[in-house]
């Protein structure tokens, strides 16, 4: 784990450099896939392997959803295991990463669509830690999370994204994370291997066309797709972390899709990377 007075002195203000970071949507999956080594997280290493080693990361997860929008500024947040069920080496894992207090407030200040309270309470929930744990396994990047305010539709979500995107220039990798289908009432345990029903591929088929064309207002107005994506999106929190994602993309920006498979019926990992 890096020494914090270190990585205090190298982010206190981070420089505009010339080299745009990349903007990542994961479909995260179980929270099993933070512990096994399968196709998702050998992905997950391999981005850790290849894109610029980031000053600082930020996640937008499906699993922090609240009453207004925040930002964690604990020098180390904690390892929230938010779940239940699973084998114990899982609610053993610890990602130790620091935080970046000066970062928080930065991130705050940019966002001017909307208060942004800085938290001390909140963590790593496994939206984060479970992805992060194989990109940066050293845990010597500092980690925040931004929050998802259940109020504010779509739109709001994707407009306010585009605020950050000066911390693009800076190092920052902001990463949303949670997945385009996911419908766990229907899930089908005897496809957990792969395999989707026929609306889940074929909403998420439309879901990449419109990502790949770069139009996202249909994406933005996703209750106007019809059925499937109602049934692809019962709610709304694992869905608007890729509006994250698509309110950052910049017209210079190549997209490509990774991870594109579906498993349990009702659920598609397809994940985004942005520049």
């Amino acid at each position: 784990m890096a020494n914090l007075s270190t990585i205090r002195q190298m982010n206190a203000s981070l420089p505009v450099q010339d080299l745009l970071m990349p903007v990542l949507f994961i479909g995260h999956g179980s929270p099993m896939n933070g512990i096994e080594t399968n196709a998702f997280s050998n992905s997950w290493a391999e981005l850790g392997r290849t894109i610029p080693v980031p000053k600082a990361v930020i996640v937008v997860s499906a699993h922090w959803f609240t009453n207004g929008t925040a930002v964690t500024a604990m020098d180390f947040p904690q390892t929230i295991h938010d779940f239940g069920g699973f084998p114990q080496a899982l609610f053993d894992l610890q990602y130790p990463a620091p935080g970046d207090p000066a970062l928080a407030v930065e991130t705050a200040g940019l966002i001017s669509s909307t208060k942004v309270e800085l938290d001390h309470d909140w963590g790593l929930d496994h939206g984060a830690w479970t992805v992060l744990q194989h990109m940066f396994p050293l845990a010597d990047i500092p980690i925040l999370q931004l929050s998802i305010d259940y109020r504010k539709d779509p739109r709001a979500h994707y407009e306010m994204a585009a605020e950050l995107v000066a911390l693009r220039r800076k190092g920052v990798l902001i990463m949303g994370s949670g997945n385009m289908v996911h419908n766990l009432r229907m899930m089908n345990w005897s496809m957990i291997d792969g395999g989707g029903y026929d609306w889940a591929l074929d909403i998420n088929e439309q879901f990449k066309q419109l990502i790949m064309n770069g139009d996202h207002r249909p994406l933005m107005a996703y209750q106007q797709l019809g059925k499937a994506a109602m049934l692809a999106i019962p709610t709304p929190e694992h869905y608007l972390p890729l509006l994250y994602a698509l309110g950052l993309q910049l017209p210079q920006d190549q997209v490509s899709l990774f991870n594109d498979q579906a498993v349990g019926g009702s659920l598609t990992m397809t994940s985004v990377r942005i520049g």
